[in-house]
């Protein structure tokens, strides 16, 4: 039996639900819930020393994430990450990303453009200071900005719900060890291409280089996992 966690609840304003999803989401995507692993409410109630409603209701935003999966007869368990559905999150990322760059420039604001370019000067920061909690925070933050920007809450949605299963693939890889040494600058150089393109307001530019930054997030992310997984004869092997 894998070694008990003690994952922290902090005491803040928002609903208890929200903090305690918030903490197994992160332990998800920082590893510390490894893929496959099962998740039973006995133990999550031991390491998040809430109540067995809270962490229920926690599970099920998780599966409805598509980060946790019920299993008949097994339960809840963290999901493997698939290279069929990277490459199927990825290629409508670029659909969406790109779409909310090209509205960026036609509906927002000169505020809203100075929010935008903060909100990337902080990723910037976060890729030179080799922060990578940080970057994706502030990626989070960069396009939270983006899609206000573009002024449809239907996109929004769209996004909202996409970041949440696409997380796990930006984690691994911005924080993967085998990550190759360029990708921080080529990632740094995609932001750059995509704000140019936004603060001249060539929308057709800015929605090229939001669909090639989320291309080249795939290619990494896919590298990457195809990297952390045995071969078919090792599993075979195993088994």
């Amino acid at each position: 039996m894998a070694a008990l966690l003690a994952l922290e609840v902090p005491k803040v304003a928002a609903p208890l639900r929200q903090q305690v999803e918030g903490v197994l989401r992160r332990a998800i995507i920082d590893g510390q819930l490894a893929p496959g692993r099962r998740l039973t409410e006995r133990e999550l109630m031991e390491m998040t020393r809430v109540s067995r409603t809270l962490v229920r209701e926690a599970l099920r935003q998780l599966e409805s994430d598509g980060l946790i999966a019920v299993i008949p007869n097994k339960g809840a368990v963290v999901r493997e990450l698939t290279i069929p559905e990277g490459k199927e999150l990825y290629a409508i990322r670029a659909v969406l990303e790109g779409l909310a760059a090209r509205l960026f420039v036609a509906h927002a604001d000169e505020a809203m453009l100075s929010a935008l370019m903060q909100s990337a000067e902080k990723v910037i920061a976060a890729y030179q200071e080799d922060d990578y909690a940080r970057v994706l925070e502030t990626k989070n933050g960069f396009y939270d900005v983006l899609a206000e920007g573009a002024g449809s809450e239907t996109l929004s949605a769209m996004l909202n719900t996409l970041r949440a299963r696409i997380w796990r693939w930006r984690a691994l890889g911005i924080t993967h060890p085998q990550r190759m040494p360029q990708r921080a600058k080529e990632a740094v150089r995609d932001l750059k291409s995509l704000c140019a393109a936004i603060r001249r307001g060539d929308a057709a530019a800015a929605e090229r280089a939001a669909r090639d930054q989320a291309d080249h997030g795939a290619a990494s992310a896919l590298r990457l996992l195809d990297v952390a997984q045995p071969a078919p004869a090792a599993r075979a092997a195993r088994r």
